[in-house]
């Protein structure tokens, strides 16, 4: 019972990140800066290890707190169009699997990318994915 509440509370963080899209939602669609080169931390709390992201050409990677991740993006500056394909990752058993799950599926919904001086949003079309903040 406690992991179902923890998991419907994980999907809520995660989903809520739509309700604040605010002023950066009217930049969805419109050219962005380039990714390339860029890490990201999941700006909203998560119990355990915050998922990161890390784009490099048209690879990305990172952990999505609690296995390693890899795939590749296709990333496209001049309209913000951000695409995650052939994702794959190690396969540990974790405490917060349901905050991967949503990760990962959230990862392959993402079609736009925001970004905004330190931040980095992902949509599907209008509606706000997720949120990093640009890591060290």
């Amino acid at each position: 019972m406690k992991n179902l509440f923890f998991s419907i509370g994980a999907a809520a963080v995660l989903v809520s990140c739509g309700a604040m899209a605010g002023s950066s939602a009217s930049k969805v669609g419109k050219a962005q800066p380039s990714l390339t080169g860029t890490k990201w931390a999941l700006a909203d709390n998560v119990k355990g290890k915050i998922p990161t992201l890390n784009i490099e050409g048209e690879k990305i990677n990172g952990n999505t707190g609690c296995n390693n991740y890899f795939g590749t993006v296709k990333v496209d500056p001049s309209n913000g169009n951000f695409s995650a394909g052939q994702m794959g990752s190690t396969k540990m058993a974790c405490d917060n699997m349901s905050v991967e799950r949503n990760f990962m599926d959230m990862m392959g919904k993402a079609n736009k990318y925001v970004l905004t001086g330190n931040v980095l949003e992902l949509y599907q079309d209008n509606l706000l994915l997720l949120k990093f903040n640009k890591a060290q």
